[in-house]
């Protein structure tokens, strides 16, 4: 698909779930599409079907929904060209835009005013030989990292990966969450308290405030 068209599963306002922004007003643009499978992924729905749309009317219409923060999530969007120029677009409207990443794709050429949240996958995930490390040397400190983690094991994989990469030397904030209804959070709080990690911990927000199966929201 060429960059002026993107193929887009839903456009919606809601609240930010995850991230230093949580809690924000923030509307989602959810391309169609997924190169991994994720042993734990939530948004399933997203990787088939979609609407074919124009990438001015998926700029207007994010806009449209008026808040400030803009998300670009999937699937995963750096799969679609239009993606790139898109993002660029909405930082020159003015708002905050946040991209929602696998960490699996070239993050080189995303606009540097968009900042990245992107994973590295834990072993749990069952994508962790697809992490493209070399992604970490085009992280900001307007950038973030997040683990989702599954059990002690994933825990223990993170903590080795900080330690390995020099991340708490590096730009990027770290993020740790757990696996909704895996990993208890007490235990990831404790666990990090322990080790001195300096990571975020996190809850899915969306999950607590809406049922954990809640789509478009």
């Amino acid at each position: 698909m060429k960059s002026e068209h993107l193929l887009i599963h839903e456009i919606y306002k809601s609240i930010q779930g995850e991230s230093s922004f949580a809690g924000l007003p923030c509307t989602f643009v959810r391309t169609t599409g997924c190169n991994l499978r994720c042993s734990w992924c939530d948004t399933e729905q997203a990787f088939y079907g979609g609407t074919e749309m124009p990438r001015a009317t998926v700029l207007e219409e994010a806009l449209a929904h008026g808040t400030q923060l803009v998300e670009v999530t999937g699937g995963e969007p750096l799969l679609q060209a239009g993606v790139l120029p898109l993002m660029g677009e909405l930082c020159d409207a003015g708002r905050t835009v946040l991209l929602e990443t696998s960490g699996e794709r070239d993050v080189s050429e995303v606009d540097p005013r968009v900042h990245k949240i992107m994973d590295l996958k834990a072993p749990g995930s069952a994508e962790c030989h697809r992490n493209r490390f070399e992604n970490l040397a085009y992280l900001t400190e307007r950038d973030e990292i997040k683990f989702v983690l599954a059990d002690r094991a994933d825990y223990e994989w993170m903590r080795e990966i900080i330690a390995e990469r020099s991340l708490a030397e590096g730009p990027a904030k770290m993020l740790a969450s757990c696996v909704f209804g895996q990993l208890e959070p007490r235990e990831l709080v404790a666990w990090s308290l322990e080790d001195d990690l300096p990571v975020r911990v996190q809850l899915q927000m969306h999950k607590y405030i809406w049922d954990a199966e809640a789509t478009g929201v």
